[in-house]
């Protein structure tokens, strides 16, 4: 549902604690008053019945339509129409979900997200036939009549929906798997969200949510650390038994679908719908895991030695480095460095960004029931993004709060492109959040007044890079591992602990001591549940944008203008294409190296620290 800094990503980098400022709250008033408002029951009623009229209008007449000498204008209509319709549902249910994630535990939203649901999926199962009668039309007819006015608008979004054409099904199938999805993985994602919501952590005599707690693992002191750790392993290992059905239905739910779609590997629907070659992410996978010694087992063993130990603990693997005091940012402050950084690179990207602040479009303090972590959700063209936090004062907050930026500038840039090719395929849609990252990173590095201060932001950056690209690769790995594996039957807890304990003892190497408690913290990673095998666009994008920083670097004259050119295409054009002008292919296998050099570097800087 969210376009994202994934809820995995952000909870292993926990966010600090608590902040005493008043910290702003989104204002949902430009999707809908609320609730109760006559204008949510108006658009409901509004889209069933434009959605069935359209059905009469259309419904096994495109191939007819498309012969004609007005076929461009007569199906140009048809898609603006279809596009409408998408915007309205997309409203509705951005609406619901905003509401839902701002407490997910409060009764009220939970029914209205589901009331919401259920007639936005009833409304859009009867749109399917539209895309599937498109593809079923003879392709010199279609393109034919998208080669003029005014259906050549979305001639790029003709194109992009005929990749899916080998996988669709007939109209009732179709239909059948749309509205089955309500009462099936829509409702085991929805238990896997109140379950994690309802979870209790009990830290020092205290019973904890889980985003406080995880916060704990960035404490300062090494005990508060370890108790949170063990806390968090003894609450899952205790509720294992509904997080295994919930993983072991889904990933059932999904081979099904994946079977009767023609799909060969368990992640050929994700790499369709991110409209990447299976090879591509293949040599991705493989250029990080070759990398582990010299990046993830190469840093865990120097911060080891920071901490005067031959290896870490799981607890200790993202503790602040020690004789470092800790950076506290106050939210203006936070505002000040990101909008900063961005207008050191272009004042139309800090306009932009400003804009969240200035109309209440951000969500930033912790709250019971709030969903974790940090997401950008675009919500649609008619409107704009929205960004949620968890804000609580600390470096990462203000890289996560950047990167979520990143995210809603792109997302306001490819709003231009409508409803139906705005949408970024995942392969593009973390690059501007990671530069924007990058540049917040570049300029807290300028200010930095000391070598201790600046060798903690390497060492924060260097994590944060670690936890994008190697860590979420091993996510990748373990997806693949147990999906491969439930294809063989169903499987016990102990079956995916061990899968997931084989996966990150790899990533980590031997200076990260993986102790009882570990083995279950897969559990809490929704991203396994809502979204298989997204994490991998962490990884793509981090490399990707490491290799565009570079290209910016080299050369800073017209950078931005394609840039720009870049976010605003959205998803009218291919990642390749859109590559091209900045001399980057990442069907090349030597690509990945580039951005995984990256990260050696700063490594390499900060061994170089420690001899100077």
């Amino acid at each position: 549902m969210f376009s994202a800094r994934s809820f995995a990503h952000s909870i292993a980098e926990a966010p600090a604690a608590k902040t005493a400022e008043r910290l702003p709250e989104w204002n949902l008033a430009d999707l809908y008053p609320g609730i109760d408002s006559p204008q949510v029951a108006s658009d409901l009623g509004k889209a069933a019945q434009e959605v069935a009229q359209f059905g009469k209008d259309y419904r096994g007449r495109l191939e007819s339509l498309a012969k004609g000498p007005d076929a461009s204008v007569k199906l140009g209509e048809a898609v603006a129409r279809y596009e409408a319709l998408q915007d309205l549902l997309g409203r509705l249910m951005s609406f619901a979900g905003l509401l839902y994630s701002g407490d997910t535990t409060d009764p009220a939203r939970a029914k209205f997200y589901g009331d919401v649901q259920e007639k936005v999926t009833n409304a859009s199962a009867q749109l399917l036939f539209f895309q599937l009668e498109l593809n079923r039309m003879d392709d010199a007819a279609l393109m034919g009549a998208a080669s003029k006015e005014p259906l050549s608008r979305w001639k790029p979004w003709l194109e992009d929906i005929r990749k899916e054409k080998p996988y669709e099904l007939e109209d009732k199938l179709e239909e059948l798997f749309h509205e089955k999805y309500i009462s099936g993985a829509a409702a085991w994602n929805r238990l896997f969200d109140d379950t994690i919501a309802g979870l209790r952590f009990k830290v020092a005599g205290e019973e904890l949510a889980i985003e406080p707690v995880l916060n704990l693992m960035q404490d300062s002191r090494e005990e508060t650390r370890r108790e949170a750790a063990q806390a968090i392993g003894v609450t899952l290992k205790n509720n294992l038994r509904t997080f295994s059905l919930i993983t072991n239905t889904l990933a059932k739910d999904k081979e099904i679908s994946d079977r009767w779609r023609g799909f060969q590997d368990v992640a050929d629907a994700r790499h369709l719908s991110n409209r990447v070659e299976r090879e591509v992410v293949e040599a991705l996978a493989q250029a990080v895991e070759a990398a582990h010694p010299r990046l993830s087992h190469r840093y865990y063993k120097l911060k080891a030695k920071w901490f005067g130990k031959d290896a870490l603990d799981y607890w200790d693997r993202s503790a602040p480095l020690p004789s470092t005091p800790a950076k506290r940012y106050s939210w203006p402050e936070a505002r000040e460095i990101v909008l900063e950084a961005y207008d050191g690179f272009a004042p139309r990207m800090a306009e932009i960004a400003g804009r969240f602040f200035e109309k209440n479009w951000i969500d930033a303090p912790v709250r019971p029931g709030k969903a974790p972590g940090a997401f950008s959700h675009p919500t649609v063209p008619s409107a704009h993004p929205y960004v949620l936090l968890n804000f609580q004062g600390k470096t990462r907050d203000v890289m996560t709060l950047a990167h979520e930026l990143g995210h809603g500038v792109h997302q306001v840039l490819a709003a231009r492109q409508g409803a139906l090719m705005a949408p970024t395929p995942l392969t593009l849609a973390e690059t501007a959040s990671v530069f924007g990252e990058m540049l917040t990173f570049r300029a807290l590095i300028a200010q930095a007044s000391d070598k201790a201060q600046k060798r903690a932001l390497l060492a924060s950056k260097v994590e944060d890079m670690l936890n994008t690209v190697v860590r979420q690769m091993a996510f990748y790995a373990f997806e693949r591992k147990v999906h491969n594996a439930r294809r063989e039957g169903e499987l016990t807890a102990d079956q995916i602990c061990e899968l997931w304990m084989s996966v990150q003892a790899e990533s980590f190497g031997p200076s990260i001591r993986l102790g009882p408690g570990y083995e279950t913290f897969w559990a809490y990673i929704p991203h396994f549940i809502h979204s298989p095998f997204y994490v991998y666009a962490y990884a793509f994008g981090d490399c990707l944008v490491n290799s565009l920083y570079g290209v910016y670097q080299k050369a800073h004259e017209g950078f931005a203008e394609r840039y720009f050119a870049l976010l605003e295409a959205g998803g009218a054009k291919p990642y390749a294409e859109l590559l091209k002008p900045f001399g980057l292919d990442a069907r090349d296998p030597a690509f990945w190296n580039i951005g995984l050099e990256m990260i050696e570097g700063l490594i390499a800087e900060l061994e170089a620290m420690e001899d100077a």
